[in-house]
């Protein structure tokens, strides 16, 4: 029997220990201690999160919106010092040594940012979790130059509460806040009534902003046309503009953050000289902001 040299032997046991290039430090949650919850749960947000001890968490996302969408976000305690590039894989548990691993994608972790995957990979992630499967993030260390950086998702117990999120994502509202964030809204001819295309529109503002926590300010601008006195136009608009911020605040708006102005018979969008231009400047607009 051949007998290694000591000194081979150690570099041996060195290299199967370490990667070639140093340390690898790993980062992830143990089977006592994994656990994903569902912190969002509305008709305009669904969030699910897992804890990655000593790292920060992982979150998956999906908004109200037109169509189905899903963003990944790994939060992060220690933000990125310097861009990295960054290499996502989908492993095996540990009680699975036979089932092979396989690469998700290539990406970058951007300096002073959380790391970010979105759309198919980012479903490619949820989907790798539902088979019990480990995506994995690799990267180098940004503090050295050396070392090596291992963030695994966990699955266990991830399979209840990703059965709630998927649950919450086919509620979401079919419409973004973008969709409504700047709204103009027409009257019927002297009434504080709207057409039905902007009834229509009034609903869907109503039902997002019921689950809209950060919203900032509503501003509500009213508009006439030119037809019935400059006094009395004023007034209308200025009685239009109230009843919309009554019916705002009874979908959760507080009364202080909605502003609003009547400006009668001012600042003209068409003319005046036919129907379908009275009809445009009768209107009141909406517009939105939210801070984060």
């Amino acid at each position: 029997m051949t007998t290694l040299p000591k000194v081979t032997l150690i570099s041996l046991i060195v290299t199967l220990t370490f990667p070639v290039n140093g340390m690898m430090r790993s980062y992830s949650a143990s089977i006592s201690d994994s656990s994903w919850s569902l912190i969002q749960n509305t008709p305009t947000a669904c969030v699910l999160q897992h804890n990655i001890p000593r790292y920060g968490s992982a979150n998956f996302a999906s908004v109200a919106n037109k169509r189905v969408n899903l963003d990944f976000e790994l939060d992060m305690v220690n933000l990125p010092e310097r861009s990295t590039s960054v290499e996502l894989r989908s492993e095996p548990p540990l009680w699975r040594p036979a089932v092979a691993s396989s690469k998700i994608t290539k990406l970058a972790f951007y300096q002073r940012f959380n790391g970010e995957v979105v759309g198919d990979k980012a479903w490619t992630m949820l989907y790798e979790l539902e088979k019990g499967m480990v995506p994995t993030f690799y990267y180098q260390d940004w503090y050295s130059n050396k070392d090596q950086i291992k963030v695994a998702l966990s699955a266990v117990n991830f399979a209840p509460q990703h059965l709630q999120f998927m649950d919450c994502v086919s509620k979401l509202l079919p419409y973004s806040y973008e969709d409504i964030a700047f709204t103009t809204l027409n009257y019927r001819k002297n009434t504080q009534i709207l057409d039905p295309r902007s009834q229509k529109k009034l609903t869907m503002i109503q039902q997002f902003l019921k689950y809209e926590p950060e919203l900032e300010l509503v501003l509500i601008d009213s508009y006439t046309d030119s037809y019935g006195g400059r006094y009395k136009n004023e007034m209308l608009s200025k009685q239009r503009a109230g009843t919309m911020k009554e019916l705002l605040e009874k979908a959760g708006i507080p009364a202080q953050k909605i502003i609003v102005n009547g400006y009668g018979e001012k600042r003209h969008i068409a003319s005046n000289e036919k129907i379908h231009g009275r009809n445009a400047n009768r209107r009141v607009v909406i517009t939105m902001s939210r801070g984060y």
